[in-house]
């Protein structure tokens, strides 16, 4: 279901260090300045299993002109660097010993030492800033990365995800959602696909509903448009297409996450095969000219980040409510890329997920004539709908999961619309009956109270 939000590891890394004091930039070339992640092995889509992206160990490295260096010499492992907005500070991921746990730490770009930001008792990677001083990440519990975002101040943790799988951040897009990978069908163990979410853990959905390939490392150009990996290749997201569309790029296995240079052109992370090594190079889109920047034999150079301001996102102003649970309308469960015979859909039922994962039954209720329902559900925990027929036969069931935030107002166009399908101009045959939504919170017995 398309749900639309109303306003409301390591023990090489000293091998890592001592071989790579011989590199140097490339000479004939300009540079930009910029940091990027050194590593003997990446796996870009480890996080789908929890696992470790760099298991050989990380460091993050300066490239200043033609000068190369460690960003911080006194850590054991560092990746994941983000610079700020104003460009004059970077958030990385970073282990000072060993037998740490990745933290998330930020370091002035002038000088001085870097600040510990996170105190995880598990893994935090891939920090992002987010308006007001806040940032967003990743944080593995129980060997499963969740969304996390707090102040750069201190202070506790907001969980933003609650599903029964792993998600990592991609990017802070300019209108404030938060850019996010995970497996699709969402919830599941599928292979990656983009998604965004609100700064408060609100509005959840598919960037894209034409789902195929692997799709991760998505981050936005200057055009608005989406640039991403796609099983290797380059593709994007454009404002006037509902599917993505591929880029003609020089070939070459990508590792996403592209950078913009202020005159235009991208630099990137990529290899000639799958079995060589990445290196960072600049490419312009327009003379289809490209030029490497950094390379090293046995080594991956990836996650360029450039050393520039960028725009300040939209601040997202919260439109939650002071409720137990949330709110979620559909509008028309006939409106989908299914197809359902007219009267078909009988009614729906509602499931949640233990921690142990126990699929647990909380509900169910009628279906109008018109496809709508109205429904009050729980809040951050997995939620999957299910659609059954006048005998009680299922129709269709949700493969994947999403969850509503609490005190969160939720309408769904139908049932896996697409983003290109808009609402019949309409009210719902279950708000004529009653504004009170059947209330599936918790598990209960009888009839459900509210919607009849």
């Amino acid at each position: 279901m398309r749900l639309i939000p109303i306003a409301g590891c390591i023990v090489l890394l000293s091998v890592v260090c001592m071989l790579w004091a011989g590199t140097t930039p490339d000479q004939s070339v300009s540079n930009p300045r910029l940091i990027y992640t050194a590593a003997k092995g990446f796996d870009a889509v480890a996080w789908l299993r929890g696992a470790e992206r760099f298991p050989n160990g990380a460091n993050l490295f300066l490239l200043d002109g033609q000068d190369s260096h460690r960003l911080v010499p006194n850590f054991f492992a560092s990746a994941d660097a983000a610079v700020s907005f104003d460009g004059t500070h970077v958030l990385f991921a970073g282990k000072q010993r060993p037998s740490d746990s990745w933290g998330i730490w930020e370091l002035p770009l002038a000088g001085g030492q870097p600040t510990r930001v996170t105190s995880c008792q598990g893994d935090c990677v891939f920090p992002l800033y987010l308006p007001e001083d806040r940032i967003v990440y990743a944080h593995r519990i129980h060997e499963r990365f969740q969304l996390e975002a707090m102040s750069l101040k201190g202070g506790e943790a907001l969980p933003l995800t609650h599903i029964p799988a792993n998600v990592l951040p991609s990017d802070v897009l300019r209108d404030g959602r938060i850019l996010f990978q995970a497996a699709y069908p969402l919830g599941s163990a599928g292979q990656p696909e983009l998604y965004t979410v609100y700064s408060d853990g609100s509005g959840v959905e598919s960037y894209r509903c034409d789902h195929g390939g692997s799709r991760h490392s998505g981050r936005q150009v200057s055009s608005g448009d989406i640039v991403f990996s796609t099983n290797g290749k380059l593709a994007r997201f454009t404002s006037a297409f509902a599917h993505q569309v591929d880029i003609s790029s020089p070939e070459g296995d990508y590792a996403g996450a592209v950078q913009e240079t202020p005159g235009g052109d991208w630099v990137l992370a990529v290899r000639s095969t799958a079995k060589a090594s990445y290196s960072i190079r600049q490419w312009n889109s327009h003379s289809d000219s490209s030029k490497a920047i950094l390379a090293k034999d046995g080594f991956d150079l990836v996650q360029p980040r450039l050393l520039e301001p960028s725009p300040l996102p939209n601040r997202h102003p919260s439109g939650l409510h002071d409720w137990d649970g949330a709110n979620v309308l559909c509008l028309n469960a006939y409106t989908a890329k299914l197809a359902f015979a007219d009267g078909a859909i009988a009614s729906v039922r509602l499931y949640t997920q233990s921690s142990r994962g126990q699929k647990t039954l909380l509900g169910s209720s009628p279906v109008e004539k018109d496809g709508s329902f109205f429904l009050h559900v729980p809040a951050d925990q997995p939620l999957q709908f299910e659609l059954l027929d006048q005998a009680g036969k299922i129709l269709q069931r949700e493969n994947g999961w999403f969850w509503t935030r609490r005190g969160e107002q939720r309408v769904c166009v139908g049932c896996h619309a697409g983003p290109e399908r808009a609402p019949e101009n309409a009210v719902p045959a279950v708000l004529v009956k009653s504004t009170e939504p059947v209330n599936l919170a918790v598990s209960h017995s009888g009839q459900p109270k509210g919607g009849h």
